[in-house]
């Protein structure tokens, strides 16, 4: 469509008319002009035999330079062309997360909505909502419990993303532990994207079992592809369980390694970071999310194109053209071979 950028400046078309109905116009001194009783019969042979009012002549002027007025304001209010909305790219990050689904992870030691379930459940629904709040962000999933597999590769599709994450199952990838394969393989799959902000979640609630890469080891492998590992420990400190003698408390957490993690963690240039119920949980990711800040929402950009060279070009067209025919002769079409304008009269 077409806009104005200053269209204010439209305002001052009324000027021409009103300089017009108030300006006094111009008087001819009777005295210096030359009295000539055949007067009507030169301007007849000037003109071609026909007789031109000087009124018609006055608003013929007067309307060419109204024509040239609206010209210049209209170029003066710079007239765009908008184009239809672009969106302009975002800047993210490619954002892995590996995703603990060991046997440990069974365990009924959180609470959701206020009923007692094991820690996955847990990590599908916080996960799961942190997902859906990086925009911008390339996301993978990976899950690892005694082996490690990509279950999403990166992608901007948040929806799929968290829709592979609700659909994991506890066991799938074996009931040991592989936190170094998980790392090596995330890695590996982030060393050859050529984006700055690469960063690992590793949510777990165990040590190390199983795997060929040690998890210090893949965690210097990450710190030389510049990979960030943010390591999260998720479990309870205590827990009532019954037994044959009756209710007691345990520690459903004594397994987890947080030394490892927290050493993983500085490596790479992360944070460890320790949840050990749903809220605390709920609170690493939004403090994921300050740490590792989303990228905006994806802007739109309509470009544009300046048009006020053409009114500019046209109005000073006619202006060059109104100039030769005054030149010439008062009115367009007019054919004369006086050569300086003598102010003449009729005789009385």
């Amino acid at each position: 469509m077409i806009s104005l950028a200053w269209p204010w400046v439209l305002v001052l078309f009324p000027i021409p008319w009103i300089v017009r109905r108030v300006a006094k116009p111009v008087k001819h001194l009777e005295e210096s002009s030359l009295r000539v009783p055949f007067f009507q019969e030169i301007m007849r042979i000037e003109t071609g035999g026909q007789t031109i009012q000087k009124e018609t002549i006055s608003s013929r002027r007067f309307w060419f330079g109204v024509v040239i007025w609206a010209l210049l304001l209209l170029a003066a209010a710079r007239p765009l062309w908008i184009g239809d909305p672009v969106a302009l790219p975002v800047s993210g990050r490619d954002l892995m997360m590996a995703v603990d689904i060991s046997g440990s992870m069974e365990i009924p030691d959180f609470t959701l909505q206020g009923e007692q379930v094991n820690r996955l459940m847990v990590v599908k629904k916080v996960a799961g909502e942190f997902i859906q709040r990086r925009h911008g962000d390339r996301i993978g999933l990976v899950l690892f419990g005694a082996q490690a597999y990509v279950q999403t590769p990166l992608t901007f599709d948040r929806d799929t993303v968290q829709a592979m994450l609700t659909e994991s199952e506890i066991g799938l990838a074996g009931k040991e532990t592989a936190i170094g394969d998980a790392i090596g393989l995330v890695v590996k799959r982030l060393k050859d994207q050529s984006h700055e902000n690469r960063v690992l979640i590793l949510l777990t609630d165990g040590a190390n079992t199983s795997g060929d890469i040690r998890p210090i080891q893949a965690a210097k492998l990450a710190a030389e592809q510049g990979i960030r590992i943010y390591t999260i420990g998720v479990g309870a400190d205590h827990m009532e369980v019954s037994s044959f003698f009756g209710n007691r408390m345990v520690n459903p957490s004594k397994d987890l390694d947080e030394d490892t993690l927290k050493t993983i963690a500085e490596l790479t240039g992360g944070v460890y970071l320790r949840a050990k119920d749903s809220m605390q949980l709920d609170d690493v990711y939004r403090q994921l999310d300050r740490l590792e800040p989303a990228a905006q929402e994806a802007e739109l950009f309509r470009p544009t194109d300046e048009l006020y060279s053409w009114p500019l070009g046209f109005g000073l067209l006619l202006s060059v053209l109104m100039v030769l025919g005054l030149i010439r002769i008062p009115v367009f079409g007019a054919r004369s071979s006086v050569s300086k304008p003598v102010s003449i009269s009729p005789a009385v």
